[in-house]
């Protein structure tokens, strides 16, 4: 028997249409209620138009160094996704290696 879990996405925004709160919660998650995030990017696969859909979302206070992190942990995120779903160990390591070219690049890990 298939069940379903609900996720869902709460964002406060100014009179702008600017991203001031993003709260989130889901069916299994491993904590109660909603939780805020600073930022937030969904994809979505379109089978019938072949297509990738998105929303990205930041608020104001997002820190770019935080943001930095975020890209860092989302490419290796990518790599792992991609690894698990293809079985490719050659091909997702490009993603583990261009995580650490960014990192590099925005000086991710020299302290401050």
């Amino acid at each position: 028997m298939t069940r379903k879990s609900e996720i869902k996405f709460v964002v406060e925004i100014d009179e702008k249409k600017m991203p001031e709160k993003i709260m989130w919660q889901a069916d299994d998650a491993e904590f109660e209620g909603m939780k805020e995030a600073k930022t937030m990017m969904l994809s979505l696969w379109d089978k019938q138009d072949n297509l990738t859909l998105g929303i990205d979302l930041w608020t104001k206070d997002m820190l770019v160094d935080d943001m930095n992190m975020h890209f860092y942990q989302m490419m290796l995120k990518l790599g792992d996704t991609y690894r698990k779903s293809t079985s490719d160990n050659d091909t997702a390591k490009m993603f583990d290696d261009f995580a650490s070219e960014f990192a590099a690049k925005v000086k991710l890990f020299e302290k401050k």
